[in-house]
């Protein structure tokens, strides 16, 4: 097998655990709130300045320069859906959560002392966004009611195949000059990698809840007030 299969292979739990958080399954059915998914968004930019800024840190190293791919860099799109979802102002408005900056801590640190790790952060985050991330692009256009603006994250201009793209993704991942040590290691760095995911969305799913229990609330209230109302006017 070569580093592609051995990442997917070895990936497998921690990628279904990921999808089985709180907040992606309820991503999953549209129930997804505006203030949710742009904190998703802004701590998702925190992440990936700090990956794609290593990344190129390293371009000339032999096992991470060859993932140095310009086409699959999202931090201009991410730029410009914070200023959709936080205003022209957003640089100011946008902080990373705690999960968030031990994510973007865990890019450096490993970027200074074991660069060729990078491979196992950049395999998450990039082959998901290629795949399922085009399914929760869907839904949160469906969710959120966007027509268009906001979603720029999910966007790929540059890569006209999709498909044809992973498939020649894997096929360098296969030609990086690794060990096995190195593999096994890259391997268990990208399960870190998931997990830290889910340490967000985690977070997220605490914010979810708090909403969603503050909007049954409201509901409750005014049904409530107005049963009250109701039996109020009964009595006159």
């Amino acid at each position: 097998m070569g580093l592609a299969q051995d990442l997917k292979e070895g990936t497998k739990s921690s990628h279904s655990a990921a999808e089985n958080t709180k907040f992606v399954t309820s991503f999953l059915r549209g129930v997804v709130d505006k203030s949710n998914y742009r904190e998703l968004i802004s701590n998702f930019y925190f992440v990936y300045d700090t990956l794609e800024l290593e990344v190129k840190k390293h371009k000339d190293h032999p096992i991470v320069g060859p993932l140095n791919m310009p086409e699959l860099y999202r931090y201009d799109a991410l730029a410009e859906d914070c200023d959709y979802f936080y205003g022209v102002d957003w640089a100011d408005k946008i902080e990373p959560s705690d999960a968030c900056k031990q994510y973007c801590n865990r890019i450096a640190e490993i970027s200074d002392d074991d660069p060729e790790l990078l491979v196992g952060h950049h395999y998450t985050r990039y082959l998901g966004d290629l795949s399922g991330g085009q399914i929760l692009k869907n839904i949160a256009q469906k969710a959120l009611q966007l027509d268009g603006d906001g979603l720029a994250f999910y966007n790929f201009p540059d890569i006209a195949d999709k498909k044809e793209f992973k498939n020649n993704y894997r096929a360098t991942l296969n030609k990086l000059p690794v060990t096995q040590s190195q593999v096994s290691a890259i391997v268990a760095e990208a399960n870190y990698a998931f997990r830290l995911n889910m340490f967000m969305f985690d977070e997220l799913d605490g914010s979810l809840y708090d909403s969603t229990m503050s909007y049954l609330c409201g509901v409750a209230k005014n049904s409530i007030n107005e049963f009250i109302a109701v039996a109020t006017n009964g009595k006159n």
